[in-house]
């Protein structure tokens, strides 16, 4: 799949494959579409927090030392070895500390604090684990792949929210992501240890490693929200991930308006009604501003 953008007449029509028309780009059409939606559901992926200098740990480049996600995001890495695993997600948690909202969180945030005054709802399903969302402003979000902000004890499964700076003595100053840097070799005893009476199992990130199944709960909501909402923004996923990768499709296959903001087309893209190309930054708040109809 390939796409190009001509412009006609000020309207961009956008052409994939061999050079059919596939749909009008119209951020005016788009605006009617959105000033009558009621129930509004986005879809956010890492793209959206790339824009705020988040790093991603995929394709060229994205290492940790001589990692990539994939490799040290599964339980049998964590397994095979706590100590390097809660490294790099120690790092990670401590490279969000300097990491902001960008103006798509922003005008995400925004659009549903102002639609929620109007009776008009606005749910936010993200693949994101960094919580940029939340500080933001957003108030519906489910996080379908966990928090990087939150823990889980492997002996009694008591999930909560853990913003410690280190999140244990042990970790401080540890994650180095340089590729010639040491592993700490944290003893288990001293890794994050769970503080419930009479627990003192050791803590997992709340995250979805790769392999593991997404929590049913979250998914039930999830599919709940898709199944009424009238209108679908997918921002910044490559529509890849299962089984995130279908929620838009599924929604634009009962005939509601499906508009893709990304920096390129997915494999995806033809099946939705819209596609706005660029930074989601830049495409994504007039797409969402204030409507003219809107009265508060």
């Amino acid at each position: 799949l390939y796409c190009y953008k001509t412009n006609v007449n000020k309207t961009f029509k956008m052409y994939c494959g061999h050079g059919n028309l596939m749909h009008d780009n119209n951020l005016t059409e788009f605006r009617e579409d959105f000033a009558k939606a009621k129930h509004i559901a986005i879809i956010t992926g890492a793209g959206v927090s790339a824009e705020s200098g988040v790093p991603t740990f995929r394709g060229q480049g994205g290492y940790w030392r001589k990692w990539q996600a994939q490799d040290l995001a599964t339980p049998e890495a964590f397994s095979r070895d706590p100590s390097l695993v809660w490294e790099f997600y120690h790092y990670r948690r401590e490279v969000m500390r300097s990491k902001m909202p960008n103006p798509a969180h922003l005008a995400i945030a925004e659009c549903e604090s102002r639609l929620s005054k109007q009776g008009r709802s606005v749910v936010i399903i993200t693949q994101n684990i960094d919580e940029l969302h939340h500080r933001a402003g957003s108030e519906h979000v489910y996080e379908i792949h966990g928090s990087l902000f939150k823990t889980r004890c492997m002996s009694c499964g008591e999930v909560k929210a853990n913003h410690k700076s280190p999140i244990c003595p042990a970790l401080e100053g540890k994650g180095e992501p340089d590729p010639g840097a040491k592993d700490a070799r944290i003893p288990v005893e001293h890794l994050p240890r769970c503080d419930r009476s009479g627990c003192n199992g050791l803590l997992r990130p709340h995250v979805v490693w790769f392999g593991e199944t997404l929590d049913s709960d979250i998914l039930t909501a999830v599919e709940q929200e898709l199944e009424k909402c009238d209108l679908c923004l997918v921002v910044g996923t490559s529509s890849i991930v299962y089984p995130a990768a279908m929620f838009a499709p599924q929604v634009a296959g009962r005939g509601v308006p499906v508009a893709e903001f990304n920096m390129e087309c997915t494999p995806a893209t033809m099946r939705f009604k819209y596609h706005f190309e660029g930074p989601c930054g830049v495409t994504l708040p007039p797409a969402l501003e204030r409507h003219e109809s809107e009265v508060i």
